[in-house]
């Protein structure tokens, strides 16, 4: 016979009053909807009571309000009948309590918001002081949140500076540490704990407020990497005059990488096609490494050359860890001998700020490495 399982049997048992009464009582919105929920009834069956009696629906409705509030008015009308007597009774010892339950409920919601307000605003200074060498993002907009989410997945510390109190509110049910603040402000960068941090990446869609922070930040922390967002190309020149040691295009990069699945749709899915790899990326990240797709332009100086020869050129700043060609498979960890072809697509591993060297090599004119 067959034993059952003792996990799956307690499973199975109803829970205990004392263990429902306390979830029951846990809950100040859940009370706070019961509570409206048992007066409304029992003003409604009241309201019934008087009205079947021959009242009007004013005077019963009084009577009800004058009633469940204990305000000590007179009777509207003579209650003479046993009906009308049980009735009011009936509305006197349940509408009553109701309010009471209602009133505790209302109290408790009121109390519990304002000691979590103050409780977590409290945690969350706490946890930022607790941070160094972590990235400040200033903005959850599209690019925020993605940003957030990356982050949170590599296993980041940052922290978040947004100033709409919707999207903070939106940040906060997501477990972020955020600041809700203006990123302008060189205070709440110092609150921010920039001094500590990395990284400071700011994604506000105006260009001219991503400029006054990048310009406030590198005041505060001249050792710091700052990723600044521009939405045109003639503030790229100013975000790098301001301080910025890399900037970032979204119109630019999402047509770049639109180009390299069409052109080099395995490389892109080989990259980007599963969590495992996804998780690898992340990990080169904290390294201060990039994975990428390069096409190799025809009038291109690495044209002609072995991918050793290449690698030599780069001085270290990448390798070259896949190749494909055109209409052909892609080569996974092709020989150093390979001799690269205009049109070719290598997928590389280089570090931060070689972005240049790269172009140089592969989509400069012809020249000697």
């Amino acid at each position: 016979m067959a034993r059952r399982n003792p996990k799956l049997a307690r499973g199975k048992r109803p829970l205990p009053f004392r263990i429902w009464l306390g979830r029951l009582l846990g809950s100040p919105i859940r009370n706070l909807v019961l509570g409206g929920l048992f007066v409304f009834i029992i003003c409604v069956a009241a309201t019934c009571g008087y009205l079947a009696a021959g009242w009007s629906l004013s005077d019963a409705l009084y009577m009800v309000v004058i009633t469940i509030y204990t305000v000590g008015y007179d009777e509207v009308r003579t209650i003479s009948t046993p009906f009308l007597r049980a009735n009011t009774m009936m509305l006197i010892v349940l509408g009553c309590t109701g309010m009471i339950f209602l009133t505790g409920a209302l109290v408790q919601f009121i109390t519990i918001t304002q000691f979590q307000q103050l409780f977590g605003t409290r945690r969350m200074k706490h946890d930022i002081d607790q941070l160094d060498g972590h990235v400040i993002v200033c903005g959850f907009g599209r690019i925020g949140y993605t940003l957030a989410q990356e982050l949170s997945a590599g296993q980041m510390p940052f922290i978040i500076l947004e100033r709409s109190e919707r999207r903070f509110a939106e940040i906060r049910d997501l477990g972020y540490l955020c600041l809700q603040a203006d990123a302008t402000d060189e205070h709440t960068l110092q609150q921010a704990g920039i001094e500590r941090a990395r990284v400071l990446a700011t994604v506000l869609p105006d260009d001219a407020a991503n400029v006054f922070i990048t310009l406030s930040a590198r005041s505060l922390n001249p050792g710091l990497e700052i990723i600044a967002r521009g939405e045109v190309a003639s503030t790229e020149r100013k975000l790098i005059q301001a301080g910025a040691n890399r900037v970032v295009m979204p119109a630019n990069i999402g047509a770049e990488r639109m180009a390299q699945m069409i052109l080099f749709p395995e490389s892109e899915q080989f990259l980007q096609g599963s969590e495992r790899m996804r998780a690898f990326q992340n990990q080169l990240l904290r390294l201060g490494l990039n994975v990428l797709t390069h096409p190799v332009a025809a009038e291109s100086r690495c044209v002609g050359l072995s991918l050793a020869q290449t690698e030599s050129a780069g001085a270290g700043s990448f390798f070259i860890v896949g190749l494909e060609r055109p209409d052909e498979q892609s080569i996974s960890r092709p020989p150093p001998d390979t001799v690269l072809q205009a049109g070719d697509g290598v997928v590389l591993v280089s570090r931060d700020g070689h972005a240049q060297v790269i172009a140089s090599i592969f989509s400069s004119p012809h020249g000697t490495i």
